[in-house]
């Protein structure tokens, strides 16, 4: 089998006892199942379609577009090069057809998705359509043109937030006879970004029906579970799921990798680390490329993908000076005939092997390759499949490998195949009830046009006339007998960061040229943008020369240096208030609300092997965040206990109790690696959350862990993993088991963002506190002997400052 062949060629020289792979399973091939063509749909769509290549349409297409037809909001979550497209293109097309006069709007969460969408359907365009973009790319004479012809207009969030609602007037031609939305990758839509993109389509549709019309949402998805609940969550209205993926696929060995230790390297506080998932998906590039294979490696970042596709053109430079050129990084921020050359040459064999982030995620048409490598957990269930899903041609077995990071994680992941292959694929997090999103939501939705009281459930009913009321308090809006006004001249659309929590932004400058780079949210600038701070900005690197916080501009300079910087932070936490609580003896477990201070107070310079140049100190203002929080305290008396008797109670065995000087270090532990693996259960990167431990909270009176959102008002993280302690501390347990350090590394209780220079860390103490914790739950678990506690606390609103 070509799989197995690649594999053992990859694996080739590598001592068995050093052998990466930690598992290996067989995933089978999947037959077609075809319908014919409606009748529905016009002959020159059906011909376009057949001479694009699909000469008979799959049933699940036909099942989809059918229930479009019938008037049903539906939502399409099949696979990856499942032809979801395809699924609404048809009765869009065919809507578009009857009625002239019709228009449609399709949105995507990246402009070069939606650039492949409106190339797909200006192809089988039946006449009249006039498909158009309307994004930050087209230019502003064209775009008079868009809102005065198009009749399917092909935008983003953003735009539709900023271009499109507040000058709906301008568009009102579009909004009279709007009759299919698309939200294309809805999964991508979760936390912060997902709860205000929730908002901005319920704003869409009050537009839509103030001049009359009532639009059919369509969402497409990767596999995800409830994608109904989701969907009917993220867009507002009840949608009907399309799940059985009767598209074709090849077989597919799915490989787990680990890195090995580097014995000549050492990390903070002289810690193990391990060859890093960038420098070993380079060397299985490389590898894959010689044997002729068609291939991807999925990057977690820009630098990353540039730097392994160097590394690749390297190794195979050694071997034939031929092979390099067989080897390119594919990631955002190219232009859009860059990505097309690309696109081409991967499709005709011309380019073999290519690293890239997400940009190849995302719907982009590449497929049916021979190997796809994931340098690193994508953060979702949802995203692994996506990625792994561009691998696999029908009649023919391809490779998927799986090398993790240096994280808990991902170390949990290689060592648990199961979590990884038979668990399912998680649902997307958000909460448009967020007070702060909801704030800046509202008083935009009051800008295109007065709020009335019959209006507020759509927007969450109660949660938002509480949040209303702090408006008209703070004079952002203006209450009267008929509903809520805006009261200003200028509009808040462009104040409000529909992918950040909606505050003011730090613009990042080139001082040389002043050329402004990107932006970063306020709350972020002191860890991303302090001074001496490494900067990415597509593909290049900048180093920053000066954070003025006050002018909201940080200053940079081109520099490409050697290590990479990560920022060091203290952090105290306060409980506002407790929402839920269960006390399991010595235990108890709370969610609820916190106030977060934090100040960045230095930087790590650190070489891409993980080893630490040094740590620079900052003097920077601290910050202040309201958001949610999951927790747990063990009292004095459990910790210090001898666990031979906390065994005969029905707690975990695991040695003596622990001394008091132990403790610290023992929360701080569990606390790294619970950050760690919140993300299997809660859909989020350990870049969305934050930690604190203490041997005694003043808050508590106890030892307490704290495990936080790290957006203002919460994302749902905590939420999820308060519904999920169990399973979540037990695999937090099972992580830091499973590494092989004897101490603690970056694999297990490490983390790259302590502020506290990762010390102290006692790592066989954090499992010594986790079954603690875990023995008193499962103890009470189907008893009545534990207190639970629903408390009535409100969620905090918020002012539109």
């Amino acid at each position: 089998m070509r799989a197995r062949r690649l594999l053992r060629r990859v694996t080739a020289g590598i001592p068995e006892d050093r052998n990466p792979v930690t598992h290996v399973t067989e995933l089978p091939e999947r037959e077609a199942g075809f319908a014919e063509w409606p009748d529905w749909v016009p002959a020159e769509v059906a011909r376009a379609a057949r001479a694009s290549g699909v000469e008979r349409p799959w049933t699940h297409q036909v099942e989809a577009a059918s229930l479009i037809r019938a008037g049903r909001h539906v939502v399409i979550a099949t696979g990856t090069a499942s032809g979801k497209s395809l699924g609404y293109q048809l009765p869009v097309l065919a809507g578009l057809a009857e009625d002239p006069k019709a228009g449609a709007l399709y949105l995507a969460p990246t402009k070069a998705l939606g650039a492949d969408q409106l190339r797909s359907v200006s192809s089988m365009d039946p006449g009249g359509v006039r498909p158009a973009a309307y994004d930050g790319d087209t230019p502003m004479a064209e775009r008079d043109w868009v809102r005065a012809h198009a009749r399917w207009v092909f935008t983003n969030p953003d735009m539709l937030h900023r271009g499109i609602l507040p000058a709906h007037g301008r568009w009102a031609r579009l909004f009279r006879r709007l009759t299919h939305v698309v939200v294309d990758e809805c999964h991508s839509y979760r936390g912060v970004f997902g709860s205000h993109v929730a908002l901005l389509l319920r704003r869409l549709r009050r537009v839509a029906r103030h001049y009359g019309s009532d639009p059919v949402f369509v969402l497409a998805s990767a596999t995800t579970a409830a994608p109904d609940e989701f969907a009917t969550r993220l867009s507002g209205v009840d949608c009907t799921p399309v799940l059985a993926d009767a598209s074709p696929r090849g077989a597919r060995t799915v490989a787990l990798w680990e890195p090995p230790l580097l014995e000549e390297s050492a990390g903070e506080n002289g810690a193990p680390v391990r060859r890093s998932a960038g420098a070993e998906a380079a060397r299985i590039l490389a590898e894959l490329v010689i044997e002729g294979a068609r291939s991807l490696a999925f990057v977690r970042s820009r630098r990353g993908a540039e730097l392994t596709a160097l590394g690749a053109r390297r190794i195979l430079s050694e071997v034939d000076s031929s092979l390099p050129d067989m080897v390119a990084a594919y990631r955002g921020g190219f232009l859009p005939e860059e990505r097309r050359e690309l696109e081409a040459a991967l499709l005709s064999g011309e380019l073999l092997g290519a690293a890239t982030t997400n940009a190849l995620e995302l719907g982009v048409d590449i497929a049916g390759l021979d190997a796809v490598v994931l340098a690193g957990y994508p953060g979702t269930l949802a995203s692994f499949w996506q990625q792994a899903g561009r691998a696999g041609r029908a009649g023919d077995g391809a490779l998927v490998v799986f090398v993790a990071r240096d994280d808990p994680l991902d170390t949990y992941l290689v060592h648990h195949p199961a979590a990884v292959l038979d668990r399912p694929v998680e649902t997307a997090v958000l909460d448009p009830a967020n007070p702060y999103v909801l704030a800046p939501q509202l008083a935009c939705a009051a800008a295109e046009l007065p709020l009335t009281a019959a209006e507020l459930e759509t927007f969450g009913g109660a949660s938002a006339r509480a949040v209303l009321d702090s408006l008209v308090a703070d004079k952002v809006l203006r209450r009267r007998a008929s509903g809520w006004y805006w009261t200003r001249r200028d509009r808040p659309q462009a104040e409000v960061d529909i992918r950040g929590s909606g505050g003011e932004q730090v613009a990042v400058v080139e001082a040389e040229t002043s050329r402004m780079l990107g932006t970063v949210d306020a709350t972020s600038a002191c860890s991303t943008v302090h001074t001496g701070a490494v900067y990415l900005h597509q593909g290049s690197s900048y180093v920053v020369d000066e954070l003025d916080l006050e002018a909201g501009l940080a200053l940079v300079h081109a520099e490409a240096p050697e290590w990479t910087t990560s920022a060091r932070e203290v952090v105290d936490i306060s409980v506002l208030g407790t929402q839920r609580e269960e006390v399991f003896g010595g235990v108890r477990t709370c969610l609820g609300e916190v106030a977060v201070t934090s100040q960045v107070v230095g930087y790590l310079r650190k070489l891409p092997s993980g080893e630490v140049l040094d740590q620079v100190p900052l003097d920077l203002p601290e910050q202040r965040l309201h958001t949610r929080a999951v927790w747990y305290t063990v009292s004095e008396e459990l910790l210090r206990e001898d666990t031979s008797s906390a065994s005969r109670k029905g707690r975990a065995p695991g040695g003596t109790g622990l001394v008091p000087a132990r403790i610290p270090g023992a929360l701080h532990a569990a606390e790294h690696a619970a950050i760690g693996l919140l993300p299997l259960f809660a859909t989020c990167d350990r870049w969305d959350i934050g930690g604190v431990s203490t041997a005694l909270h003043e808050d508590t009176g106890e030892a307490t862990v704290f495990v936080h959102d790290g957006h203002p008002g919460g994302a749902g993280f905590a939420d999820r993993g308060y519904a999920a302690l169990v399973p979540w501390l037990a695999a937090t347990r099972e992580a830091i088991v499973s590494c092989e350090c004897p101490a603690g590394c970056p694999s297990c209780v490490q983390s790259p963002k302590c502020g506290n220079g990762n010390d102290p860390l006692d790592k066989a103490g954090a499992v010594v506190v986790l079954d603690i914790v875990l023995g008193a739950v499962r103890q009470h678990e189907g008893r009545h002997d534990h207190l639970m506690v629903n408390h009535a606390a409100e969620r905090p609103t918020a002012s539109n400052s």
